[in-house]
């Protein structure tokens, strides 16, 4: 029949993850692992994260590019048709982190994606005029951030403010207080709420109601990929179908944001850079630490987002979907590599292990205590204790489980 719509399906998203060093180890990413190369993510998303759309956000590379090409050229890599390239069950998208400031304001990151090869090392192009080092990760553009989001969308892009709550450059987190003094509010397609927020969270600031947010991983190694992803209500995994879906058109849309909870975000609290204390909502009001005296207090995401606030309550917009607490496996006390291995063994992927797989499945595996333990950590009932101070936080082995 003519006209029929598509068939819509779910597929997991994660669209934050760096690369380490090129295949011929030219450094790109210099705090990401070595092994983080374009291929490795590939594999690694494919075959055992079990990510249907992977975004790589250090392709403006002109020597990740060349990876790419080599990759395209001898067939184990394609572009697809509406924006992206497929390997095995997985589609990556080309990406860039860039950092952006605007006068005397610190800094702050953003995600641009572009949908094929061409546009995006024509966008590096741009850049390598304006950045000092365009082969590295998330580099400093000598650019109006305005202008770069017209280069950005001029060349069929998105742009995607990066982890907007940390205080390490994210826009909220260290840059403004509302988006709208750095950045064109209409050339942006969604926001990333980082490790240290929610949905919840952001309810707080109005600005952001119209977004789809998205949560990722911003991964530094490989398996960190997938601590954080989206499930997204697509007719297939390309750059098209996740732009329709961040503007929620044609039935498009994110579905259910997966993410660890903000209180094991390594910046979710605030505290001292004297003695790393995590101070208490009432200590951050004080000039100095209670505990050593120091005057250098970093406020946390937490903190920071009701001084910030425009709204005396969080609320949610009808179209947000819901966010989903869910500690990663390799959070777990117990589950090492071996017994992760065995359960990648059983069931193929870590998505099918925190989606697919019950409690009976999993327990036949690795045993009753630790099958529990992995049901009750993708449901988030599971006892933290909050990080802060760049230290992550932690799963409580001696609090047992949390209720609901």
């Amino acid at each position: 029949m003519t006209g029929q719509l598509p068939q819509l399906q779910r597929y997991y998203a994660d669209l934050h993850i760096h690369i380490g060093q090129t295949e011929k180890g030219a450094a790109v990413k210099i705090s990401a692992s070595r092994n983080l190369t374009f291929a490795n993510i590939a594999r690694e998303a494919s075959e055992r994260k079990g990510i249907h759309l992977t975004g790589i956000i250090d392709c403006h590379a002109p020597h990740v590019q060349e990876d790419i090409r080599r990759y395209l050229e001898d067939g184990s890599m394609t572009e697809i048709e509406g924006g992206g390239i497929a390997y095995k069950n997985t589609v990556i998208l080309l990406g860039s982190e860039i950092e952006i400031r605007e006068g005397t304001r610190p800094e702050a990151h953003v995600l641009a994606f572009f949908p094929n090869l061409a546009s995006i090392t024509d966008f590096s192009g741009w850049m390598s005029r304006r950045m000092k080092n365009v082969n590295l990760s998330s580099q400093r553009l000598y650019a109006p951030p305005r202008e770069l989001q017209a280069e950005i969308y001029g060349r069929g892009g998105i742009m995607i403010p990066a982890h907007i709550f940390t205080p390490h450059k994210g826009i909220y987190g260290s840059s403004a207080m509302r988006m709208a003094e750095l950045l064109d509010l209409d050339r942006i397609s969604a926001v990333e709420l980082g490790l240290s927020a929610d949905s919840e969270m952001a309810g707080y600031i109005s600005e952001l109601d119209c977004y789809s947010f998205l949560t990722n991983s911003d991964a530094h190694s490989l398996g960190k990929i997938g601590r954080e992803y989206n499930e997204l209500l697509l007719a297939t995994p390309s750059f098209a179908e996740l732009r329709l879906a961040l503007e929620r058109k044609h039935g498009r849309k994110v579905v259910g944001n997966y993410g660890l909870n903000p209180r094991l975000g390594k910046y979710h609290r605030s505290f001292c850079t004297g003695c790393g204390t995590i101070l208490d909502e009432e200590e951050i009001a004080a000039d100095r630490c209670p505990a050593c005296g120091h005057p250098k207090l970093v406020r946390g995401v937490f903190d920071r987002i009701l001084n910030i606030a425009d709204r005396a309550e969080s609320c949610l917009p009808d179209h947000r979907p819901p966010y989903i607490y869910q500690v990663p496996l390799e959070f777990i006390p117990g589950l090492g590599k071996v017994k992760l291995n065995l359960l990648l063994e059983r069931f193929g992927t870590e998505m099918n292990i925190l989606h697919e797989a019950n409690e009976e499945a999993i327990a036949a595996v690795v045993g009753p205590e630790l099958g529990r333990s992995i049901v009750m950590a993708r449901e988030g009932r599971l006892q933290l204790i909050a990080g802060g101070g760049g230290t992550y936080g932690r799963i409580d082995r001696s609090g047992g489980f949390a209720q609901n």
